[in-house]
């Protein structure tokens, strides 16, 4: 499927937009500095923690860098028009992106370079309590997901088929755009489950709107979820920044998985600039995805779990053009010098 219907009419809109202003600015005389990174992120989540981290500690300072962070909040396809458009040197989103456009034939195609999170970051949300809570308990019901194409979507979708098997046809999946689950789910009444990421599923839960029901990250198992994903130019020709960026989110990593179990007082605090959240909240997110392991330690993306990716948007129908070498998306060049 052609990569621009899966981009839609809001995304198409959204790019032309950042074409136009894109292209106000490149008239000027001044000349891009390009250690000023201009990154669009998918959304804003504590599953980003190590990113945070590395802005809020200065870890990117330290590597003579400044980060100009957006956030594109309707899912990985508003992140990859931001790059496309050049308005991004550098998105956090997606691989299914790269996949897609790939299949396109970009001639300065997106490239995934390093990969930040291993596995769903999504937690299952029940307005009910359930203390024995299993897939089971979704037969009959509906489940909002995210965006039909989009990885939140394609992983509930393959999680929910392996695990049930010839009854995975009684769930039925509400398709809606990322930064309308919540509202859509709180207000139709006939749905009881959302799938919603970190800090939403702590603030519902405090507010006495939601009961965690699972982890989707332990059910689905190593998945590269969200990378990011540069041009191949600005891999080539900006090769050096893209390494001093990687060094710093590794930072990020290394400062989280360093703390979260004997001062996880530094861990919030390192994230608190990024958040209105209680220190507690911080706490408790950040804990969550590290007991699940959701950040991979060396920003690599191994081609076994690229392949999975792959099986589970074939599994979701994505792949009717067939699939793509993991040489055309993935370049591990410059993570594997860190």
């Amino acid at each position: 499927m052609k990569f621009w219907k899966k981009l839609g009419l809001i995304s198409l809109a959204f790019l032309m937009v950042f074409c136009c202003s894109f292209a106000i600015v490149g008239c000027g005389n001044t000349e891009k500095d390009w250690n000023r990174i201009e990154l669009n992120e998918v959304t804003h989540s504590i599953f980003y923690a190590p990113l945070y981290v590395a802005i809020n500690k200065g870890f990117f300072e330290d590597e003579g860098l400044s980060v100009n962070l957006r956030s594109a909040a309707n899912g990985s396809n508003t992140s990859m028009a931001t790059l496309l458009s050049g308005s991004s040197d550098i998105i956090l989103a997606g691989p299914e992106t790269a996949v897609y456009t790939e299949r396109e034939g970009y001639s300065d195609k997106p490239m995934v370079f390093g990969q930040l999170t291993a596995c769903d970051g999504s937690f299952i949300i029940s307005k009910e309590p359930n203390e024995h809570f299993t897939l089971d308990d979704l037969k009959g019901e509906e489940i909002i997901g995210g965006r039909k194409g989009g990885v939140p979507a394609m992983v509930l979708e393959w999680i929910i088929k392996k695990e049930l098997k010839e009854d995975a046809n009684k769930v039925t999946i509400g398709y809606e755009d990322f930064g309308a689950m919540v509202g859509i789910w709180e207000s139709r009444n006939i749905t009881k489950y959302c799938t919603v990421f970190e800090p939403t599923a702590t603030n519902l839960k405090k507010a006495g709107k939601a009961y965690i029901m699972a982890s989707l990250g332990t059910l689905s198992g190593r998945i590269p979820y969200t990378c990011f994903i540069a041009k191949q130019s600005y891999l080539k020709n900006h090769g050096d920044v893209a390494e001093k960026f990687l060094k710093a989110v590794k930072k990020g990593y290394d400062f989280i998985t360093n703390n979260i179990d004997t001062n996880a007082q530094a861990v919030a605090d390192a994230l608190l600039p990024s958040f209105a959240n209680t220190t507690e909240e911080l706490i408790a997110a950040a804990k969550a995805y590290s007991d699940i392991e959701a950040w991979k330690d060396d920003l690599i993306l191994e081609e076994a779990d690229f392949n999975t990716l792959l099986d589970v948007m074939d599994n979701a129908g994505e792949l009717e053009d067939g699939r793509p070498e993991w040489s055309s998306v993935v370049d591990n060049s410059i993570a594997m010098k860190l």
